[in-house]
């Protein structure tokens, strides 16, 4: 019987050595002919030419059925899992999530690849060739439509390649690769590119013809860093602004060249500011020293206070020489770090830190493999790790998949041709005849750009990769996924408005597959969601059918607790009312409700979203978000600070003693005041070290006492909430937090007038016993008035009873009787409560 050799590799593209005991599962017998009984075969270990752990298996089918299509899939064990799917990637039909591969039976040597992550297959990466000890360095494009494809060589002090040629020092052919992938690669034998280290930092673009013959200059969606560190567009500026200067440092990263990086390498300085760096550490040797066992970083989500941190927004003073202000770095947040220390938080959420349009928020993003550069590219966000985990800091990114940036011309817009329907990285619907305008065909999905071809598998693993690469290059500790609802359920076709089921169930895919992926490499790995449609199917574990996020931001939270970002009825927006200085009844009752909710979720009293940059209208009036300080007083801070201080510590108790997991943004612990709106954060951003030492240093007291309360006991960080009492008149809530044995009570009000004499809360939930006050929000070491509970207190026959400050937040912890006398009274109480429920129960 003929038979014919079909080659089975699986490459990782990923240095570290995660998976073990690999099997290649396929629908063949023994005597290779096709079965629907599967067989499993063991795969060899090598190392692939990209430097990374790879397996492959040799399979001899029947030459008989040539033209047949056979299935396969790979098994993998690993660390903490065995059994595992190495293919995370789902077949293309949109209502199925088989994993597993097809291939038609072909010729003998035919070779069927899976690569786990393109992380080492596309961009400038390094290749060793056989008999070799040094890496070579290849080029490699994913470009289908293109008739050629060159890569061109620019030169470091402009950084740019004008859409003429002009800046192109040198260039190199691309060949298309014969296996149909569409991708395109250089020589890898061309003795020019023989010494991957002679190129290191070296700046290239992709010169491309696309199908119509047209030539258009890209960069590279792979590169590991965009050379230009300003916000400046040579060849299409931004109305008003100032020519470029024809500097990198002028130039918007987003428009300019590409960079060689060696990922396994980092500069041995944050602060050595040489091109290339003056001097490197090997990766090994620079993560060898990333952890202090005294100060461990935390892995559960409950464990997480999150302090949400925009790198470009810090730096605050900084300007270059003609006094134009100049955004933050990652040095300036490792400057920060010590701040955070003090304050207690063990987690910062980075918002999106990968190369974007300009100097913004990050949320357009343009290369999703390069750190912005202007923040301090790949080295210093090494550092910034690194300090952050010898700190016992977790670190999360926010990722923004939903869209690309709005000027993605030499990004991902019409990349390799310029017809509407082959525009790869878009999502197109129909035929531009089917619309009444050509751009007809595109999707919004309630983000602020296009929705991504999310049907191209080479696009689904452009963002799969990119974060598998910042989890196993730069080591972060989770993601927080943008407005996920974007992907299930708002795709809506520009021309019709109709929507797009097909783009939702693709979105749906993808989010699967990128969990699964990111699981895979680590199950440890703290992953979030904004959503806001209230789908379960985002935190169900994928075993039952579920997307897999461990938790959702919930604004609602927000909305109910402050409320100043939108005019909804609905909404008890306690502060945004409070702010006005009477003493009107408040929906605290709503804000109850949502309490018992918050498990499961992020929830928080100011985010970027609202520090702001939220506008809404009330009548004929538009109406923009504070900062928390400034909505506490209606934006009459002025002459009433205390006033503000004393509603702000009320919120952020009220969020860190909540069931869900805390966050707020960089300066709230310091009382900042600023708006931090999209558009103009540059020019109101404030030096936290200063306001820490003047005017917000009490705030950040209680700020570092209530987030070291939480974190020192299990039982404020537990899913365990019950509202003990409500009552919108007074303002007021109380609520019990418990684990097992251990108990607290929280009682909250936002009355402008203290209840001094006691305030009685009565509930069958409240447990015979003795409390001690351990946080309150009044005392004077806060800047408060000094309303608090010196005394331990007595809960009796469901009652308790305690001093509650305006505007403050109260808790106690349940304690043992410090005394024999205490002991027999609660002795006492306790026979006399059996006593009275015992009456209770014979007169019923």
């Amino acid at each position: 019987m003929a038979r014919l050799r079909v080659r089975f590799e699986w490459l990782t593209g990923l240095k570290q050595p995660i998976f073990r005991n690999v099997r290649l599962v396929g629908s063949w017998d023994r005597q290779g002919r096709y079965s629907e009984q599967s067989r499993t075969i063991a795969m060899k270990k090598f190392t692939a030419p990209d430097g990374c752990p790879a397996w492959r298996a040799d399979v001899r089918f029947d030459a008989a059925q040539r033209g047949w299509t056979f299935h396969w899939r790979v098994i993998v064990d690993t660390q903490h899992e065995a059994g595992a799917s190495g293919i995370p990637i789902e077949v293309g039909d949109p209502n199925s999530s088989v994993q597993q591969r097809s291939f038609e039976l072909r010729e003998a040597g035919q070779v069927e690849r899976y690569w786990f992550t393109q992380c080492r297959r596309l961009g400038a990466n390094k290749v060793w060739r056989r008999g070799t000890k040094k890496p070579a360095l290849v080029f490699s494009v994913w470009a289908p439509n293109a008739r050629e494809v060159d890569v061109v060589i620019g030169e470091p002090v402009s950084g740019y390649i004008w859409n003429d040629g002009r800046g192109v020092k040198h260039a190199f052919k691309l060949t298309r690769r014969a296996d149909g992938s569409g991708i395109w690669e250089s020589d890898p034998a061309d003795p020019a590119l023989a010494d991957f280290a002679r190129w290191d930092h070296q700046l290239y673009m992709f010169r491309i013809r696309k199908d119509d013959g047209s030539v258009a200059y890209r960069t590279d969606l792979y590169s590991r860093c965009q050379i230009g560190s300003g916000h400046k567009k040579p060849e299409n500026p931004r109305e008003g602004e100032a020519p470029w200067n024809h500097t990198r440092q002028d130039l918007d990263g987003a428009k300019s060249c590409s960079m060689v990086i060696d990922p396994e390498c980092v500069s041995s300085d944050i602060d050595d500011d040489a091109f290339p760096p003056a001097q490197s550490l090997d990766d090994k040797a620079f993560w060898a020293t990333e952890y202090d066992r005294r100060r461990p970083v935390p892995k559960r989500l409950d464990e997480l206070v999150i302090y949400e941190m925009h790198v470009d927004g810090l730096g605050a003073g900084k300007r270059d020489e003609a006094g134009n202000p100049l955004p933050g770095s990652f040095h300036d947040a490792v400057d920060l770090l010590d701040h955070l220390v003090e304050l207690g938080v063990n987690a910062i959420e980075l918002m999106p830190l990968t190369e974007a349009e300009g100097w913004s928020w990050g949320y357009g993003t343009s290369h999703y493999f390069a750190i912005e550069h202007s923040g301090g590219g790949p080295h210093r966000f090494k550092h910034f790790v690194r300090e952050c985990h010898r700190r016992g800091i977790a670190v999360l990114v926010d990722v923004v998949y939903n869209h690309f940036i709005h000027d993605a011309e030499r990004a991902q817009w019409m990349y390799d041709s310029n017809t509407h329907t082959t525009n790869v990285y878009y999502w197109y619907q129909g035929k531009p005849s089917d619309w009444a305008r050509p751009e007809g065909g595109y999707l919004s999905n309630g983000s602020s750009g296009a929705t991504p071809n999310f049907r191209s598998e080479m696009v689904r693993q452009l963002f799969i990769s990119s974060a598998a690469m910042l989890l196993s290059e730069f080591h972060v500790d989770g993601f927080r996924v943008d407005l996920t609802q974007s992907f299930h359920r708002d795709n809506v076709i520009d021309g019709n408005g109709a929507i797009c089921a097909e783009a939702n169930l693709f979105g749906t895919k993808f989010l699967r597959e990128w969990v699964r992926t990111l699981r895979l490499l680590k199950p440890s790995i703290i992953l979030t969601a904004e959503d806001h449609t209230g789908w379960d199917a985002i935190t169900e574990p994928q075993e039952r059918g579920g997307i897999g996020f461990d938790a959702t931001w919930w604004a609602e939270w927000y909305h109910q607790l402050i409320g100043d970002s939108q005019n909804d009825s609905r909404q008890a927006r306690l502060l945004h009312f409070a702010g006005f200085g009477g003493n009107n009844p408040l929906a605290v009752s709503s804000l109850a409700t949502t309490l018992l909710k918050t498990p499961g979720h992020v929830i928080y009293h100011e985010s970027h979203d609202q520090a702001g940059n939220a506008a809404y209208w009330e009548g004929n009036r538009e109406l923009r978000s504070a900062r928390t300080i400034q909505t506490a007083v209606n934006g009459k801070l002025d002459g009433n600070r205390d006033w503000a201080e004393s509603r702000c510590r009320a919120v952020a108790g009220l969020t860190l003693l909540a069931a869900g997991v805390p966050m707020f943004f960089m300066g709230e612990e310091v009382g900042a005041k600023e708006p931090y709106r999209y558009h103009d954060w540059l020019y109101h951003r404030e030096d936290f070290h200063a306001l820490r030492a003047t005017s917000g240093a009490k705030l950040f007291n209680f700020y570092r006492d209530a987030i070291r309360l939480r974190r020192q006991h299990a039982a404020l960080r537990s899913p365990q909430v019950e509202v003990l009492h409500v009552h919108d008149a007074n303002r007021a809530i109380a609520f019990r937090r418990w684990l097992g044995k251990k108990e607290f009570l929280v009682i909250a009000t936002l009355s402008n007038a203290p209840f001094a004499d006691g305030y009685r809360i009565s509930h069958n939930g409240l447990r015979l016993g003795v409390f001690a006050e351990v946080l309150n929000s009044d005392a004077t070491a806060y800047g408060g008035t000094g309303v608090t509970n010196p005394k331990r207190l007595v809960c009796a026959h469901g009652d308790f009873t305690a001093r509650l400050p305006a505007n403050g937040v109260v808790v106690f912890q349940r304690v043992a009787a410090d005394s024999i006398g205490s002991f027999f009274k609660l002795l006492t109480l306790e026979i006399s409560d059996w006593i009275r429920r015992l009456f209770d129960r014979q007169r019923g």
